[in-house]
């Protein structure tokens, strides 16, 4: 299946060009269609994800979830989608308007752009970056400034502290996650994620790194500011952090990018623990899709599993036993590959 994608796509690139098109406005326009896919595939995630989180809550709490709009309520998400549009747009008189408005568009921009090195199948990355792991991580970081512009543009107290706390917890943890990649990096010797996946063909690295993976889960899940480390929505102190001011389509869009990086960072762990695309019988991009979503379904049942936690916690955690263990990881790769060279293998 994924051959006959490829093959489709270089067709339509020859067909453009032999219709008299320049061949950089084909490859252009090829692209366009590889993004306006892309954000189909989220946007229809999206609407997925959360019915399946409602869902999963609901079993996980003895409660039915949705189950009034259509069958096993899968029409649920549509209408709330449809409420959010509707509602009325608020702009608080004393915000800055410019970076307010701006706020959630540029955290989407930034959620969807993680899309583009991760490989969704065999040759199925939109752009083939030999540095793909690092404009990941690189990328992944900017939401944090999103999250910032969201509370200082808001103009209001608690909107700020929200957001600062968020700000902290994300660049704490940003630190681990970084450094629990670095074992994997330095066994295959790339930052390519298609050559990551290929050197997985005999084991996949969860079982060779598994300090790494575990670091990589637990700062993915306070980075995502999922349960228990949501601490930048704890309503019984901050309301809802940085998105208090927002309503309607404009707070939908937070919403959006928070489910949008949960698949990305899904996608990633599966790609670069969990063989990506690699598995029999099925074509690659199916692999890739049934890894993610059993990725994601663990986040959903730790989320609605374990009590939040306090920020003082949160904090040392990260600071002094995250770090510490990605580290120690590191020598420990670093002397097992210095091991296998002297002995030959």
């Amino acid at each position: 299946m994924e051959r006959l994608i490829l093959d489709i796509a270089h067709l339509l690139v020859s067909w453009l060009t032999g219709r008299g098109m320049a061949p950089v406005w084909a490859d252009l326009l090829l692209l366009l269609l590889q993004w306006g896919t892309v954000l189909a595939i989220v946007t229809l995630n999206v609407l997925i994800l959360i019915w399946l989180e409602r869902k999963v809550s609901g079993f996980i709490q003895e409660r039915l979830g949705p189950n009034r709009l259509g069958p096993f309520g899968v029409f649920q998400t549509i209408a709330d989608t449809l409420k959010l549009l509707t509602k009325e747009d608020i702009i608080p008189t004393q915000t800055d308007r410019w970076i307010f408005k701006t706020a959630p568009m540029f955290f989407i921009i930034v959620a969807v752009m993680l899309y583009a090195v991760i490989p969704m199948g065999q040759d199925m990355a939109i752009v083939d970056l030999s540095a793909g792991l690092l404009f990941f991580i690189s990328v992944g970081a900017l939401s944090t400034i999103c999250i910032l512009m969201a509370g200082w543009g808001s103009n209001n107290k608690w909107s700020l502290l929200g957001a600062m706390r968020s700000v902290a917890q994300m660049i704490s943890y940003e630190i681990p996650l970084a450094f629990s990649l670095l074992g994997v990096v330095m066994i295959t010797g790339t930052l390519n994620l298609g050559e990551i996946v290929k050197a997985q063909d005999k084991v996949w690295f969860f079982v060779l790194q598994p300090l790494a993976f575990l670091t990589y889960f637990i700062a993915a899940t306070a980075e995502l500011n999922r349960g228990p480390f949501d601490m930048p929505e704890a309503e019984q102190e901050l309301t809802a952090g940085a998105y208090t001011e927002y309503t309607g389509m404009r707070w939908a869009l937070f919403f959006l990018a928070e489910y949008t990086n949960l698949v990305a960072v899904s996608a990633l762990m599966a790609t670069v623990f969990f063989g990506g695309w690699q598995g029999p019988l099925l074509p690659s991009w199916i692999w890739i899709i049934i890894k993610t979503y059993l990725i994601m379904l663990v986040f959903m049942w730790l989320k609605w599993t374990f009590p939040r936690i306090r920020m003082d916690h949160l904090m040392s955690f990260s600071w002094k036993v995250l770090i510490p263990i990605s580290l120690i990881n590191i020598v420990i790769t670093g002397i097992g590959i210095k091991f296998i060279q002297g002995m030959g293998w």
